[in-house]
C-alpha cells in the first residue's frame, strides 16, 4: 500500500560521581547559568542548530532558571539584525513546552518585561521591538493570549503591553506578525505553512513515501518540523473525523503514521520533533473538537500508532 525504503530527565536531582552525593537543585549558580546560556546563544546565531541548544539545556540541569532563557535570548538579539530576531522567536517555539514549560515561557517574559528600563538605556528602540516579541510569541502559541490580558491588569499603561495587545488586534495580525522580523531565511513563515500543507495533502492521494520524503527535505527546515506534524495530524483528523461515528476506518490517520514513522527512520525528522507537534495539538484539543467532535478519540489512537512504530518520545506534553 505504501513505497517503503529504510528519556526521563531528572529535574531537582543531580549527582557529583566522585563524592556519590545527591545534590538537590540547579547545579550552577544563576550567573553561571546566564553566563553559559549566553555562549551556546552565540553560537545559535552563527550555527541555527536549535537541537544543540536543547541538548545544552538538558545538560545544564537547571530547570529552575529556564526562565532566564527568554530574557538572554531576546536582549541578545536586540541589537542584532532582523535574522537573529526571527531565529529567537523560532527558538522559542522549538523550545516549549518542553524543555520550556509554559510557566518558563511566562516568568520568563515577566522578567524582559521587568527589565525594560534597562534594555532602553541600550537600545531605544527596545519597547516596539519586545512588543513584537510578545506578540509573536502569542501567534506561535507559546505564550497564552491571556497573558496579555494579565499584563494589562498588573502593569496598566505598560508600553510594551499595550503595543502588544495593538497589534494582535489588527487585521490579519497572524500573517503580519508570522512576518514580523522579515522572511529570516529568505521565506515567510506562512508560505512554509503553506508548502506544507500542500505535500501533506498530496501525500494522502498518492501514499508515495519517498516523493514526501523527499518534498519534506526540501522545506529544508528541521527546528520546525513540530509544525509539520502538526498540520499533517490535523488535516488526516479532518478527513478521517468526518465519518468516524458511524465507521471505524482511519485511513488518513494511518498514512500519516507510516508516514512520520518513514521520515524518523530515515532519520529526516527527529522523535522529539514528532511529539512537540503532538502535543501542540494536545494545547489546541478543546478548539479542534468544535470541528471535529472525535478529536480526542483520534489522537489517543494517533499516539498509540506512533508509539508502535517506535518513532515517538517516552513523554508527549509537559505539566
Amino acid at each position: 500500500k505504501y513505497i517503503l525504503s529504510s528519556h526521563q530527565q531528572p529535574v531537582t536531582k543531580n549527582f557529583i560521581d566522585a563524592e556519590a552525593k545527591a545534590i538537590y537543585g540547579p547545579v550552577l549558580t544563576i550567573m553561571e547559568f546566564k553566563h553559559q546560556i549566553s555562549g551556546c546563544l552565540q553560537e545559535y546565531f552563527d550555527s541555527c542548530d536549535i537541537e544543540e541548544v536543547i541538548q545544552t539545556l538538558e545538560e545544564l540541569r537547571c530547570q529552575e532558571y529556564h526562565a532566564e532563557v527568554i530574557k538572554r535570548a531576546v536582549s541578545l538579539s536586540l541589537d542584532r539584525s532582523p535574522r537573529e530576531r526571527e531565529l529567537v522567536s523560532r527558538l522559542f517555539t522549538c523550545l516549549h513546552p518542553r524543555p520550556l514549560a509554559d510557566e518558563d515561557m511566562v516568568r520568563g517574559f515577566d522578567i524582559l518585561l521587568n527589565s525594560m528600563d534597562d534594555l532602553m538605556t541600550d537600545v531605544p528602540d527596545a519597547v516596539t521591538m519586545v512588543a513584537n516579541f510578545v506578540a509573536r510569541a502569542v501567534v506561535d502559541e507559546v505564550l497564552s493570549p491571556a497573558y496579555l490580558s494579565e499584563q494589562n491588569n498588573s502593569r496598566p499603561g505598560d508600553p510594551v503591553v499595550e503595543k502588544a495587545v495593538s497589534l494582535l488586534s489588527r487585521e490579519h495580525c497572524n500573517a503580519r506578525l508570522e512576518r514580523v522580523w522579515g522572511p529570516g531565511d529568505g521565506r515567510p513563515v506562512e508560505e512554509l505553512k503553506v508548502e506544507m500543507d500542500q505535500l501533506l495533502q498530496e501525500f494522502l492521494l498518492s501514499r508515495e513515501l519517498d516523493e514526501a520524503a523527499r518534498c519534506v527535505k526540501e522545506l529544508g527546515c528541521g527546528h520546525y518540523m513540530h509544525e509539520l506534524v502538526k498540520r499533517g495530524v490535523k488535516l488526516a483528523m479532518e478527513e478521517d473525523g468526518k465519518n468516524h461515528e458511524t465507521q471505524h476506518t482511519k485511513s488518513a490517520m494511518d498514512a500519516m503514521a507510516v508516514l512520520y514513522a518513514f521520515l524518523v527512520k530515515n532519520a529526516i525528522i527527529s522523535e522529539r520533533q514528532v511529539s512537540k507537534g503532538v502535543s501542540r495539538l494536545h494545547g489546541i484539543l478543546d478548539d479542534l473538537k468544535l470541528d471535529i467532535p472525535a478529536a480526542a478519540t483520534l489522537l489517543a489512537d494517533f499516539e498509540k500508532m506512533l508509539r508502535a512504530e517506535g518513532c515517538f518520545e517516552s513523554k508527549t506534553t509537559d505539566e
